[in-house]
């Protein structure tokens, strides 16, 4: 019976894996596509008046991407997550029914001869995102090319970054964005993935020096010996360095809040995340000394009432989003009334998707997207917990807190609970490089939950000795 599977299953060619069904992910992923589908029913509904899909291509479209990465996640057989990519397709899904809900003119691009408006747009980086997923959590096998080269990766990263602070566009007064013929990304979004890495190799090669090897600070308070502690801090003050004289103090805030929490599991010391915290917020009083601009968003944060038309604007009219939707919203389609013919939050595509879920999906839609990036988060750390070495485990638990601690952020800013910084809220803001940024942490997390093959099923017993050996029933 060489190269046969046990008695009743159908054959196994030697060298392909055998398809294995996510009967747990293509529920959800119905689930969350008869969601999509009454959204976007609402939405045709106070469009028209009459009861059809507000784009039915893109509806389409959409469900069969997900369809076709299902197919391939089971043809591969590999024991990946079932839970990852329905969350991240219900956050992409309502990202798309917002893009297609807003003025199609907000981003206009032109690829080839085709002009593609702005959900038309969000919709081609959401098929990318997807296919880069997908790939990434059948192909990715081994860490052996992620570890060995921490530096490299940083490195690049760093580089590309530079080049966007020399090459790059200003926007807003951040020079964020580097052009390639006819696409544009901001690099800061690929660094958060590549830093996680450098972090998760050094900490986990040093975890033990790190934890033990102390040296006392203040009376019983110690911290790592410099020597350990340096490389992993330079990088990390580098890349700062680079964001912050970018203005790009989002990318800052989440480079370094990553950097806590992986340094926290990898030591297990409260003490290095308080001094780390009180490290911060002096870094922090400096900044707001130095530079303009930082006085200018802590300015707007504590009273946007005091320039409500010009720095506050939108983040005043974020909150009467808020306020206007209440509980359960006012409908998609009904909600953003223009104010002298144009849209009340001009960066809501980018900046404030989640004031716009707020007005038109209530509180209601802003806590399910909230519940759905804690359960990417839940996710990513139970991968890490079943992860079989310290690099595995870190780096899965490092990319779940990009994207928590990126929503986290994001959504204070948009509720006044921070200062607004400016990055995007993951999967539903529009743009490719945030998409493709998170379509390799969702990629790489389900590589690294792989449970590798299962246990082979045990042989049944021929039919004969099945009925010899069965009890008789009564005479």
């Amino acid at each position: 019976m060489t190269g046969l599977a046990a008695e009743g299953a159908a054959p196994v060619l030697p060298g392909f894996p055998r398809p294995r069904a996510r009967p747990r992910e293509l529920g959800l992923l119905v689930a969350v596509l008869a969601a999509l589908a009454i959204g976007s029913l609402s939405l045709g509904l106070l469009r028209t008046g009459r009861l059809e899909p507000a784009d039915p291509l893109g509806l389409v479209l959409y469900a069969a991407g997900l369809l076709v990465a299902h197919v391939v996640l089971v043809v591969s057989g590999r024991r990946l997550d079932e839970v990852l990519l329905p969350a991240a397709a219900f956050l992409g899904g309502i990202g798309l029914l917002v893009m297609e809900r807003l003025p199609q003119d907000l981003v206009v691009q032109e690829i080839g001869p085709l002009t593609l408006g702005l959900g038309d747009l969000q919709l081609l980086w959401l098929g990318v995102a997807l296919a880069v997923a997908t790939a990434i959590a059948v192909a990715l096998r081994s860490d052996r090319w992620l570890r060995p080269y921490k530096y490299t990766w940083a490195a690049g990263g760093l580089a590309l970054l530079a080049l966007t602070f020399v090459f790059g566009s200003e926007v807003n007064g951040s020079r964020l964005t580097l052009q390639v013929g006819p696409f544009s990304g901001q690099p800061s979004e690929f660094l958060k993935v590549i830093l996680v890495v450098f972090f998760a190799a050094y900490l986990a090669e040093n975890r033990v020096l790190l934890a033990d090897a102390r040296v006392r600070l203040v009376g019983p308070i110690t911290v790592p010996p410099l020597t350990y502690l340096a490389p992993i801090v330079a990088m990390l003050a580098l890349a700062l360095g680079i964001v912050v004289v970018q203005r790009d103090l989002g990318a800052a805030l989440l480079f370094y809040a990553v950097f806590l929490g992986l340094l926290f599991l990898a030591t297990g010391r409260l003490t290095d995340v308080v001094l780390g915290l009180l490290l911060f917020a002096a870094g922090f009083a400096l900044l707001a000394l130095i530079f303009p601009h930082v006085q200018q968003r802590i300015a707007v944060w504590l009273d946007p009432w005091a320039d409500p038309l010009g720095d506050g604007y939108q983040l005043i009219q974020a909150l009467h989003a808020f306020a206007r939707g209440g509980l359960v919203g006012t409908g998609l389609g009904a909600g953003l009334p223009e104010i002298g013919g144009r849209l009340p939050i001009p960066a809501v595509h980018t900046d404030f998707p989640l004031a716009a879920i707020g007005e038109e999906l209530g509180m209601t839609g802003v806590v399910a997207v909230l519940a759905a990036y804690l359960v990417i988060v839940g996710r990513g750390l139970r991968i890490a917990a079943a992860a079989r070495d310290d690099f595995r485990a870190l780096l899965a638990a490092g990319l779940a807190l990009v994207v928590g601690v990126q929503a986290v952020i994001i959504a204070g800013g948009n509720l006044k609970l921070i200062p607004l910084t400016g990055i995007t809220l993951p999967f539903v803001s529009y743009g490719g490089s945030s998409l493709l940024a998170n379509a390799i942490v969702v990629g790489t997390l389900m590589a690294l939950s792989d449970r590798g093959a299962a246990p082979p099923a045990l042989p049944r017993p021929p039919r004969l000795a099945r009925l010899r050996g069965s009890p008789r029933g009564p005479s």
